[in-house]
C-alpha cells in the first residue's frame, strides 16, 4: 500500500490566561491507502487537536504549531495557503465530527448543504449536482432520498443527520476521512450501523479513514492499526491484534482492563480496573513518561527521562521502560483483560 498520509514529531501548543498549554507533544504516526487507523486516548489526551492540525482548523489565534511535520500524497500540508488547504479539505480530505446537530446548519435544507462542497469544487452543473446529492444520500443508507433533500436537520434522527455528515464529507470522493469520534452522541443501535457504514464505504471505495474515539469497542470493529495517545504523546501503536493480544505499555493494559467483557457461559461482566489517577498538567508536562504518576510499575529513570520508542515486531512499538532489554520483567499483567 502507498503511504497517504505521514504526521512527523507535531507539537501544538495553545496560549490561555494561565500560560502555554501543551497540547500536541511530538505525535508520530502514518497511514496508507485503503488503510483504517484508529487514534485512542482519553479526554484531552491531544487526538482531536492532532485531527484539527490536519484539517488546518486550528483556531489561529491561540494556537501555536511549535514543530514538526505533516505530508499528505507527499506534499507538506502544514502552513499551506488557505486557498489551498479548503481546496484541499474538499476534494482530497474530509471530515466526520461528532456532533450533527451543530455541525449541520439549522437553516438549510439537507440537500443544500451537501450540494454547498458539490459546487465549490466541481464544475457540475444544477442537474448534476442534484444527482450526485441523491446518490450520496442512497450511498449512506437513508431512504427517500428526494424527500430527505427538502427537510431540514431538526426533521431527521440523530443517526440520520451523522449520515448526512458522511455523504457531505464523501462529496468530492477524498482519499482520506478523518472521522472525530463519529458516534459518540448517538444509541448503542444506531453506533453499530454507523460503523457499519464506515466499514462499507472504506471497502467499496478504498477511501482510507483516521478513527478518532475514546472506545476500545468500536477500534476492534473498524480499525486495522492503533494509535494509543496519552497526555500529547503517542505511547503505543501497532496493529489491531498486537494491541489487544500483546499490548506493550501499562497505560495500555489499563484501557483494555476498564472495557467490560462477557465470557462463555458467563452472563455477568468480568471485573472492571480503574486506572487510579489524572493525566499530568499539560501546562508544566513531566519530563518522563508523562504516564509515570500513574503507573504501579514505575521507576526511577521513568520519572526523570521520556523512553525511547522501542519495537517488539515491525509494526508494533512502545514507549516505555519496561520494554528495555535492561529492565524488570513484569508478569503477566499484559495479557489483554487478564487478572493481575
Amino acid at each position: 500500500m502507498s503511504r497517504l498520509l505521514e504526521v512527523n514529531d507535531l507539537k501544538v501548543s495553545f496560549k490561555t490566561y494561565g500560560g502555554e498549554v501543551k497540547a500536541v507533544r511530538g505525535v508520530d504516526f502514518h497511514i496508507d491507502q485503503g488503510e483504517v487507523l484508529a487514534i485512542v486516548g482519553e479526554s484531552g489526551c491531544g487526538k482531536s487537536v492532532t485531527a484539527q492540525s490536519i484539517m488546518g482548523l486550528l483556531p489561529k489565534k491561540v494556537s501555536m504549531i511549535k514543530g514538526g511535520s505533516v505530508t499528505f500524497n507527499g506534499e507538506e500540508i502544514l502552513g499551506l495557503p488557505k486557498k489551498k488547504m479548503q481546496k484541499l479539505k474538499g476534494s482530497e480530505i474530509g471530515l466526520i465530527s461528532q456532533d450533527p446537530m451543530t455541525s449541520l446548519n439549522p437553516t438549510m435544507r439537507i440537500g443544500s448543504q451537501i450540494a454547498e462542497a458539490i459546487k465549490k469544487h466541481t464544475n457540475y452543473s444544477k442537474s448534476q449536482v442534484y444527482a450526485r446529492v441523491i446518490e450520496l444520500l442512497h450511498l449512506v443508507g437513508i431512504p427517500n432520498p428526494e424527500k430527505r433533500y427538502k427537510q431540514y436537520p431538526h426533521e431527521l434522527s440523530g443517526g440520520m443527520r451523522q449520515r448526512v455528515l458522511i455523504a457531505m464529507a464523501l462529496s468530492c470522493e477524498p482519499k482520506l476521512l478523518i472521522a472525530d469520534e463519529p458516534t459518540t452522541a448517538l444509541d448503542v443501535t444506531i453506533q453499530a450501523q454507523i460503523l457499519d457504514l464506515l466499514k462499507d464505504i472504506q471497502k467499496r471505495l478504498d477511501t482510507s479513514i483516521i478513527l478518532i474515539t475514546h472506545d476500545l469497542g468500536v477500534v476492534a470493529e473498524v480499525a486495522q492499526r492503533v494509535a494509543v495517545m496519552y497526555a500529547g504523546v503517542v505511547i503505543e501503536s501497532g496493529e489491531v491484534e498486537e494491541i489487544f493480544e500483546a499490548p506493550k505499555h501499562p497505560y495500555t493494559w489499563g484501557l483494555l482492563h476498564s472495557v467490560p467483557k462477557y465470557e462463555k457461559g458467563n452472563h455477568e461482566k468480568s471485573r472492571l480496573v480503574p486506572i487510579e489517577g489524572s493525566p499530568p498538567d499539560l501546562f508544566a508536562p513531566p519530563v518522563g513518561c508523562p504516564f509515570a504518576a500513574r503507573c504501579e510499575y514505575a521507576m526511577e529513570i521513568c520519572v526523570d527521562q521520556m523512553p525511547d520508542v522501542t519495537k517488539s515486531s515491525p509494526t508494533h512499538s512502545a514507549r516505555c521502560w519496561l520494554n528495555d532489554s535492561q529492565a524488570p520483567s513484569v508478569k503477566d499483567f499484559v495479557a489483554a483483560g487478564g487478572e493481575r
